[in-house]
């Protein structure tokens, strides 16, 4: 809080320090001061009083970088000001630190290390033929993948001419990346497709 007073000198409302050099200062200097070593200290955060104090030392910046009232609330200030919740850095800071420190271990990764092989190029293996097995009617077939805070999901829609022939909706891992969960998407259109009577 010393640190960020000090800072209050030179940002005033109409001069002084702007908000992308507070911001650099802020995640540069003062985050990494209040989310040292917490792996050791997260639990006491599931007391409001500990959060409290926790919060309103993010205020404090958060009113230099916005310049707002002193009467907005914190979560609007993190909003003006572009800044992640300090107890959601935490939580960040701590998972990260979890995930680093379990690759030691025997927990299994997403991606497994394969070793390389010399093999034919797709471009010169694959060959595509055309064929009327689907009784000459147009099939498409739509996918997605996503992966967000609230989670990782696939989906496909199969269409054949204009009606909808089947539909795929996917709950993932969290830990599948964006691309994994696109490719899922393709495979799963692929089998279902193949289980379609086109009669």
């Amino acid at each position: 809080m010393k640190l960020i007073q000090n800072f209050s000198r030179s940002a005033k409302l109409t001069w002084g320090l702007k908000h992308e050099a507070l911001k650099t200062t802020y995640k540069g200097a003062i985050l990494p001061l209040m989310i040292y070593r917490a792996p050791v200290w997260i639990d006491a955060m599931k007391y409001e009083h500990n959060r409290q104090k926790y919060i309103r030392v993010q205020r404090l910046m958060n009113l230099r970088m916005a310049k707002a009232y002193r009467t907005t609330s914190s979560e609007a200030l993190c909003t003006l000001s572009g800044i992640t919740p300090i107890i959601i850095s935490t939580e960040v800071a701590v998972k990260q630190y979890n995930i680093r420190k379990n690759r030691g271990s025997q927990t299994p990764e997403t991606d497994n290390v394969v070793e390389l092989k010399n093999r034919t190029h797709p471009a010169d293996a694959v060959r595509i033929t055309e064929a009327k097995d689907y009784n000459d009617q147009l099939v498409q077939v739509y996918t997605d993948g996503s992966k967000r805070e609230v989670g990782v999901g696939s989906g496909a829609v199969i269409c054949i001419g204009q009606e909808i022939a089947a539909q795929i909706k996917l709950k993932l891992d969290s830990r599948y990346s964006n691309i994994q969960a696109e490719q899922l998407a393709i495979i799963k259109a692929v089998e279902t497709i193949e289980s379609i009577n086109f009669g």
